[in-house]
């Protein structure tokens, strides 16, 4: 076996998407969401960047700007339809149109993203098996990942329907949207439908010259996916979790790869930045697996 290189950090098609503007929820810093925004503005993207975690959104809109880029923060809820409908009306405000949209806000479980982790106190918001799921478990995952999506879109085609220019969307979703995802019956749902609304979506909308898309990755190196597996490793030291949990961990990449790597953020980045620009003219619900042949066996 040999190293398979991941896309280089500093990569970028100069000035790709020079005068658009760019949306991007779930921003934080190293996320997907983060390397996408700071790839854009590097691409000539002007970026308007929302989180629910002020500090992480706030490095990632440092970094943009440091380098010249230009590129604005909102600390937002976007599970709250109110969040939501700010986030473009302030976008639209402050830079006067939006053009192309990186829904990524979500979670793996039902607590605080912007909290410290803390399993044994929090045991009633994590992931469980349908006959152990908690009431508050399923609404939180649920209004993260799928309410959001939404409310989200909802403003979001609001204004690129109002605007008439067309636009493109990329929404976050997850081979767990693809197939079923041991021990957290929440997330899994959440994605599928967020692929379902991605769908809907791209029917309704193509008739304004609106492309809708979603990418579905595994094991992507983002801290959201690093607090799971350590939430695995917990829930196996105290006799819990899915008995199924180690049945499938590895992509065929990462299996392949010398040194076992999951995807970098980066490399989501550029598969997102694609389908959001004009090489992507063509497509449109699109659910592409950007998942390392996960789902290819």
């Amino acid at each position: 076996m040999t190293p398979i290189p991941p896309v280089d950090p500093q990569a970028f098609s100069p000035n790709r998407f020079a005068g658009k503007v760019l949306l991007v929820t779930g921003a934080a810093y190293s996320s997907i969401g983060g390397c996408t925004a700071i790839r854009a503005a590097r691409e000539g993207a002007i970026v308007f960047c929302v989180d629910r975690k002020e500090h992480e959104l706030q490095r990632t809109v440092k970094e943009i700007t440091a380098a010249g880029g230009n590129a604005a923060a909102l600390v937002a809820d976007v599970s709250k339809s109110t969040d939501a409908d700010l986030m473009v009306v302030e976008c639209v405000r402050r830079f006067g149109k939006l053009d192309l949209v990186l829904n990524a806000a979500g979670v793996m479980d039902g607590t605080d993203p912007a909290a410290p982790q803390d399993f044994p106190n929090q045991k009633p918001l994590l992931p469980a098996a349908i006959h152990e799921a908690t009431d508050e478990y399923w609404s939180n995952v649920l209004a993260s990942n799928i309410t959001s999506m939404f409310v989200s879109m909802r403003a979001e085609l609001r204004q690129m329907v109002t605007q008439g220019s067309g636009g493109s969307i990329v929404n976050i979703g997850s081979i767990a949207g693809l197939t079923g995802l041991p021990g957290n019956p929440a997330y899994s749902a959440s994605k599928h439908a967020v692929i379902g609304l991605t769908r809907n979506a791209a029917i309704d909308y193509a008739t304004h010259g609106i492309r809708v898309n979603s990418v579905n990755m595994a094991q992507t190196d983002t801290p959201m996916v690093f607090r799971a597996y350590e939430f695995v490793k917990w829930a196996m030291d105290q006799g819990a979790g899915s008995s199924m949990a180690g049945a499938k961990s590895q992509s065929l990449l990462q299996m392949a790869d010398s040194e076992k790597r999951g995807s970098t953020p980066w490399e989501q980045a550029a598969i997102i930045l694609f389908l959001l620009s004009g090489d992507a003219a063509n497509l449109t619900g699109l659910a592409m697996a950007t998942d390392g042949g996960w789902t290819a066996y």
